[in-house]
């Protein structure tokens, strides 16, 4: 598998709320250790009850670390589908209620630091608490990186392409062995699979809660475009580039009708769509795949995934990302060497955790899926998880061949990403929305705000 080097990239997989108050994820200092002198962490990001086999999967894991290191005494929290949802967890970081060990999209750095919350783990990444960590990728760490100090541990990264639903593409005369490769393309197919009726949108997108703004950015950089200047201190979103986007978007929704009635999506709205056989496209990371199927009733066999089109040839550029896990301002040393530990175990060992292949083969969890790239190019660790990976296949490859077999380059985040994403919002939700919406003045008024945020911040 050919496996491309990542630029700094963060992530947005956003998610449907919180399944806990806020005051249940505090964590006092006292709390952290027990009468018989173990070590006890709060750790975010335990699926939730209706994820059955993931919540068992996470409580096994528990177990069998805690077996491993009887020292230790691990407390999961829930917080929702996805772990983060930005309003929350910004909420969170406010008012001091993270869990010891928190769950953040690359993203959040700078809104970490800013809150006071994060606490510097340089001296403690070592082989000696993480074995694998001289194989993770050193772009993902220096993500998570602000002055030559390490405030988190990358334990995702994915890049974003398109994907397709194979079954409407048959019945709707399309060849699913040759997803669309423009953007043009993508509005021909999206007209012909609307066409079949019964609410089926032929392509769908976001438009709410900060993801219509994470949308606008990948389809900005597939147009060779960027949100901020080169030095990263004014916009860039009102030009030619950000102008084919939204006109591509306001084509297929309101001259061709090929993107359903619905709009002002979130992440939920659209993959419960989706799972329902009632979306024919959308872009997104080959995980969300995997949402469509554990969550949302979907099938595996009916997904397949091709690279990000661009506008009259490949795209320019895809939007990466991924996320890790941070560490509460407070913590002993004692706390953080444990929590780095369960990282290690659930996270960045292969045949472990997350990388646990021969469990999750026969359960209702893909097993091929060309995601998580954590480790580089090369090294031991990719090595194992590679050839673990192949040998435990459960869905089919070839349904990402074309993604694989055709990169495209990534290119990172902006800086401020999730307050410039909700400004995005409202040009991806009026373009979606208005039939007369002004592109022009649409662009305009979200670059002024943006330029404001960057000014308000520097």
């Amino acid at each position: 598998m050919s496996v491309p080097q990542y630029r700094k990239a963060a992530a947005l997989t956003l998610a449907a709320g919180l399944g806990l108050s806020l005051a249940a994820c505090s964590t006092k200092s006292d709390d952290s250790s027990d009468a018989g002198g173990k070590v006890t962490i709060t750790v975010d990001c335990q699926p939730v009850g209706a994820q059955k086999e993931l919540l068992k999967n996470w409580n096994d894991d528990v177990a069998a670390f805690q077996q491993q290191n009887p020292d230790i005494v691990v407390k999961s929290v829930s917080v929702g589908e996805q772990c983060n949802n930005p309003p929350d967890f910004t909420a969170r970081l406010a008012g001091g209620t993270v869990t010891d060990v928190f769950y953040g999209y690359m993203t959040d750095l700078t809104q970490v630091l800013d809150s006071g919350q994060a606490m510097d783990i340089t001296d403690y990444a070592t082989r000696d608490t993480i074995p694998t960590w001289d194989s993770v990728d050193p772009a993902l760490k220096e993500v998570f990186t602000d002055g030559g100090k390490l405030y988190g541990v990358p334990v995702k990264n994915y890049s974003m392409g398109l994907i397709y639903n194979k079954a409407l593409f048959q019945r709707a005369g399309l060849d699913p062995a040759t997803p669309p490769k423009t953007w043009p393309e993508v509005r021909a197919a999206a007209k012909k699979i609307s066409a079949l009726g019964g609410g089926i949108a032929g392509y769908s997108e976001y438009s709410a809660g900060n993801t219509g703004g994470w949308h606008f950015t990948a389809l900005l950089y597939s147009q060779g475009g960027q949100v901020l200047t080169a030095d990263g201190k004014k916009a860039d979103v009102n030009n030619p580039a950000g102008r084919q986007v939204l006109q591509n978007l306001r084509d297929m929704r309101h001259g061709d009708d090929s993107m359903g009635s619905r709009q002002l999506l979130q992440w939920g709205d659209l993959l419960t769509n989706a799972g329902a056989g009632k979306v024919g496209m959308f872009i997104g990371a080959p995980d969300a795949t995997q949402a469509i199927v554990t969550q949302f009733q979907g099938r595996y066999q009916d997904w397949a995934m091709g690279p990000l089109p661009g506008q009259d040839g490949p795209a320019t550029a895809t939007l990466g990302g991924g996320e890790g896990y941070f560490f509460k301002k407070g913590l002993s040393p004692e706390q953080v060497r444990a929590g780095l530990k369960w990282i290690a175990f659930q996270k960045l060992t292969p045949g472990k955790g997350q990388f646990d292949y021969v469990r999750a083969k026969p359960q209702n969890y893909p097993v091929g899926l060309p995601q998580p790239l954590l480790f580089a190019a090369g090294s031991d660790a990719q090595k194992q998880e590679l050839d673990l990976r192949k040998a435990n296949a459960n869905v089919d490859t070839a349904n990402f061949a074309a993604f694989e077999a055709n990169p495209v380059p990534i290119k990172g985040e902006p800086r401020n990403a999730q307050a410039i994403y909700a400004v995005l919002d409202a040009a991806m939700s009026g373009v979606l929305t208005n039939p007369n919406a002004n592109i022009d003045a649409l662009l305009t008024t979200a670059e002024g705000k943006i330029n404001q945020l960057l000014a308000a911040d520097s």
